[in-house]
């Protein structure tokens, strides 16, 4: 099995990197100190072409697979992005799968392309308070009403809905004790972000000031029948079209974040003279730096296959869960290498690799922690008891 580039994906790879350059580091450290948007970001991302590089051809999107959104997602991580600049465009790449999947060709040609062309901005709402991993105890109701439901209840660390005019979120529409499975009952819907009826609240956080993370409170908003994606009941089986992608897309954008980390410090460790020589000659610098080269080299072996065997319609739970697993860790290691490398400058915000440490944290901590990771590995690949 080859993972290899072809000269089509070193095309994608090579174009989104001479892209990000016009957003350098300066451009990063000034959106973290500020917490502002990357909107310039997202207007050139879309211009040329790149939020639709999964979305089909028929609704204005490249109708490319998750292989080719890993590369794109890597090289804007890499450049020093991080997750500021991942997560102002992560959405688009594998958020709207349910849709694509499950929606009406009314649907798809209403609700694609304004995404795909910039035009709308969506966050994504299926966490809450007293909920967190467990989807299927979320208590956001949506109530029947003739041709439309009444949405009420409270989701928490909502990305992008600072900026976001539409909003991707599941619902109970049939209460937990009237069902006879627990994932049954909930429904996917994709509309308007009304902000008369949702009180959105910034969460002040460590890292990935750019994009905001929030607390959500509904109070009846109105959604249109039009607007739910699949039956009624049915939105469990419908958002896990998206939660394969999400892992390796955030599994893609960690060994970004590593490897931009492994290049700021391999080359302070060519330049830091210290005892008349450099640092890096010391193997006490070179060796962490090349084990984390290989950690991360290895982690994308496993992000390249989970995207291959998810582009081939194979199952790939496991892959991609372990590539997130072992990318989040890798990358983590990686950051936290490149700050001790650095030393005293490596805490600075000047030479960045601080913040690439705070970001860093996300995919170790989102959309599933490395336990429920080990988890799953330990029930469904080794036939281990549950333990939860």
């Amino acid at each position: 099995m080859d993972f290899s580039l072809s000269p089509e994906q070193r095309q994608i790879r090579d174009e989104v990197r001479k892209l990000c350059v016009k957003f350098d580091d300066a451009y990063w450290l000034k959106k973290d100190r500020s917490g502002d948007f990357p909107h310039e970001l997202h207007a050139a991302l879309a211009a040329a072409g790149w939020l639709g590089i999964a979305m089909p051809e028929a609704y204005g999107g490249a109708g490319l697979g998750i292989t080719e959104a890993v590369i794109m997602m890597q090289a804007i991580a890499e450049s020093g992005a991080a997750m500021s600049g991942a997560s102002a465009v992560h959405i688009n790449i594998f958020g709207l799968q349910p849709v694509v999947v499950f929606g009406t060709d009314e649907q798809k040609r209403r609700m694609l392309p304004p995404l795909i062309a910039g035009k709308d901005k969506a966050c994504f709402a299926v966490t809450e308070p007293d909920a967190g991993l467990d989807t299927t105890a979320i208590k956001v109701r949506a109530e029947r009403r003739g041709d439309h439901y009444l949405l009420s209840g409270q989701k928490i660390w909502i990305s992008t809905a600072q900026v976001a005019n539409k909003i991707l979120i599941l619902a109970r529409t049939t209460p937990l004790d009237l069902v006879k499975r627990k994932t049954a009952g909930l429904s996917l819907f994709y509309t308007d972000l009304d902000r008369t009826r949702v009180a959105v609240r910034v969460i002040d956080k460590m890292g990935r000031h750019a994009v905001d993370s929030n607390e959500m409170f509904f109070d009846g908003m109105v959604i249109p029948e039009a607007d739910r994606i699949g039956a009624e009941g049915d939105g469990f089986r419908s958002i896990l079209h998206g939660m394969n992608p999400e892992r390796i897309l955030i599994a893609a954008e960690a060994v970004g974040i590593g490897l931009a980390a492994l290049r700021k410090a391999a080359s302070y460790a060519r330049e830091r003279v210290v005892f008349r020589r450099p640092i890096g000659q010391n193997q006490a610098i070179a060796h962490p730096l090349a084990r984390c080269w290989m950690n991360l080299e290895a982690a994308n072996l496993m992000v390249m296959k989970a995207a291959t065997l998810y582009d081939r319609d194979l199952d790939c739970a496991a892959e991609a869960n372990a590539a997130k697993y072992l990318a989040a860790e890798a990358a983590f290691h990686a950051c936290e290498t490149a700050v001790l490398t650095l030393g005293g400058m490596g805490y600075s915000k000047e030479f960045h690799v601080e913040r690439y440490l705070r970001e860093v944290m996300i995919p170790r901590i989102a959309p599933i922690t490395p336990h429920m990771i080990l988890n799953f590995i330990a029930e469904k690949i080794l036939g281990l008891p549950k333990s939860y």
